[in-house]
């Protein structure tokens, strides 16, 4: 059974969705307090995690960033604010997915599936055991979706690691905005065109990549992204 992490002061509404993910072969662990949230995800090690917005004491934007820091798990945000700019922050902290409230039950568990699916494929379906993609300052590991960058191991988010994966394995190609969403996305994940370049720019700052003498992910004016690392 696929445990889920939810951190989330609304207790009405952690303890309902836990019965309702029971009822799918899911375990739904909560708290209701971010610290205890915290230590949750250290001693539980989740498959995935759900995490308000509006919260005493720390907001999940903030417990966000404090979390992928040393954590690359998926995470969905739950907001009761819809507004775009706040969708737009929250890609930039390394959100996977994003959801307003109130939402229908229904509806997260197919948001959940298709990220820990998404996870599953990359970790089985994709890679072979001893693969092994290396340019001259880049490693990339995908049996265990490990990132080194100059010999330093990066943490890169799940969406990270698969733009950065999908671009990795065709040097050369030019991917436009929606050539990326479509390699990211299913139909539930809600990615949108500024997103996508929150996402690069996010991916850089990790690859210590600058826009202007890039070594690795380059800008094509009015077209796209290509990767450009050279080949041991």
């Amino acid at each position: 059974m696929k445990k889920l992490l939810m951190i989330d002061d609304d207790a009405c509404l952690t303890e309902s969705l836990s019965i309702f993910f029971h009822q799918h072969q899911i375990e739904l662990i909560y708290a209701n307090d971010p610290s205890h949230g915290l230590d949750l995800l250290e001693t539980e090690s989740p498959a995935l995690l759900l995490l308000d917005v509006m919260m005493p004491k720390i907001d999940g934007f903030t417990l966000c960033k404090k979390i992928r820091a040393t954590h690359s798990l998926p995470i969905i945000m739950l907001t009761a604010r819809g507004r775009l700019e706040d969708k737009i922050q929250g890609f930039e902290i390394g959100v996977d997915d994003y959801l307003p409230k109130p939402f229908e039950p229904l509806e997260l568990l197919v948001r959940v599936h298709a990220l820990l699916r998404r996870s599953t494929d990359n970790n089985t379906k994709q890679f072979e055991p001893t693969e092994l993609i290396t340019f001259i300052g880049l490693e990339i590991v995908p049996k265990q979706q490990l990132v080194k960058v100059d010999g330093s191991e990066v943490k890169l988010s799940g969406m990270e690691y698969h733009l950065l994966y999908t671009l990795a394995t065709h040097p050369g190609k030019v991917f436009n905005r929606e050539q990326i969403i479509g390699a990211l996305k299913g139909v539930e994940i809600d990615l949108f065109g500024r997103s996508v370049d929150i996402l690069l720019s996010r991916l850089r700052q990790k690859l210590h990549d600058s826009p202007s003498t890039p070594r690795f992910v380059k800008t094509i004016r009015g077209i796209g992204y290509t990767f450009i690392g050279t080949p041991l």
